[in-house]
């Protein structure tokens, strides 16, 4: 059986998707900083090996993707230099021949070149990696957290989009994308 890595495992996106992996029936490597701190969430789980990850670490890669066939992963926020700290990660990808990449960038980032996602979907399309790019606006799940007191307070939802449409994606759908890949 394939297994899938997830990187960021133990955050809101992360967390949800080794959820739905893994109530799916598919093994799972959470990559994680801390791995140590973070086995306890997967403690009762079988499907869940944890390994330590870290983008800015490629010593960190090989054990992180050994066995691996497909990768989920978000970019840190605190990562903006992709070329650095991000394209590495790409290259080793491409060098492990993994069959499908799945990585959360945003909307409309395809016209957008300032952003780091833009720099990054346009390297993985350069390395012809087999990928998906998931670009989300918004998550509902930000309704009951973020969102919640304007929306019990003021009946309103005041979210960054002027007047453009826009979209809620719920997190459990991203997990779901890996079912198809």
């Amino acid at each position: 059986m394939e297994k899938i890595l997830v990187l960021g495992a133990t955050g809101n996106i992360g967390f949800t998707v080794v959820q739905t992996l893994t109530a799916a029936g598919h093994q799972v490597r959470a990559g994680v900083s801390n791995p140590e701190k973070s086995r306890a969430l997967w403690q009762d789980n079988d499907l869940v090996d944890v390994a330590h990850f870290n983008f800015l670490d490629t010593g960190t890669y090989p054990i992180a993707l050994e066995g691996i066939s497909k990768v989920f992963f978000v970019r840190p926020p605190q990562l903006s230099t992709p070329k650095e700290d991000m394209f590495p990660f790409l290259q080793f990808l491409k060098e492990q021949q993994i069959a499908h990449v799945v990585f959360v960038s945003l909307i409309g980032v395809e016209k957008n070149p300032v952003t780091p996602h833009h720099k990054i979907e346009k390297e993985m399309m350069r390395l012809d990696l087999p990928f998906t790019f998931l670009r989300p606006s918004f998550f509902m799940q930000n309704l009951n957290t973020t969102h919640q007191e304007d929306i019990q307070k003021h009946d309103d939802l005041f979210i960054p989009a002027g007047n453009a449409r826009t979209s809620f994606i719920d997190t459990r759908d991203m997990g779901r994308s890996l079912l198809f890949a």
